[in-house]
């Protein structure tokens, strides 16, 4: 008996579609999250620039007493404590008028300001203990995401 020489075909010719829409909800899954990384990513570095203003914030408060040494107890700030702007401590001021005291008020209503205006819901407080030396505890709250965050700061002048 002679076998006909007819062609088999293979079972491994090309790709069947049930295989093409399985790599294609593999590559949509992959998709998916390549996006989820790049929002929290996005989200992360929100959080870092809002922890980094409130560092500096921080920073520049007690470089502020640092430079009135003298303001002592005049820098304790409650949360709700907005300070008074001087025209006597700005810059070509009656500077006779701007006294350690008036100048640490001063310089909290600046400070205040900058807090709420850079800090998403932005509150800062200060603690004074009378000490040799002085002690400040400066702290800085905003809020961010779920959730109320501080950054406290204490300093020895």
């Amino acid at each position: 008996m002679m076998k006909k020489n007819t062609p088999e075909r293979s079972r491994t010719q090309g790709f069947t579609l049930v295989e093409a829409l399985v790599a294609l909800v593999v590559l949509s899954i992959g998709m998916l999250g390549i996006a989820a990384l790049y929002v929290e990513s996005l989200r992360a570095g929100r959080t870092a620039l809002i922890r980094t203003q409130a560092v500096n914030l921080a920073s520049d408060m007690a470089d502020r007493i640092r430079a009135n040494r003298t303001g002592g107890a005049s820098y304790a700030k409650a949360v709700n404590d907005a300070g008074t702007l001087s025209n006597d401590c700005e810059e070509g001021g009656a500077s006779v008028s701007c006294t350690p005291a008036v100048m640490a008020d001063h310089d909290k209503a600046i400070w205040d300001t900058e807090v709420t205006q850079s800090l998403p819901a932005g509150t800062a407080q200060i603690t004074f203990t009378d000490a040799n030396p002085n002690v400040y505890v400066i702290t800085v709250t905003w809020a961010e995401q779920a959730a109320t965050v501080s950054y406290v700061m204490r300093i020895e002048a």
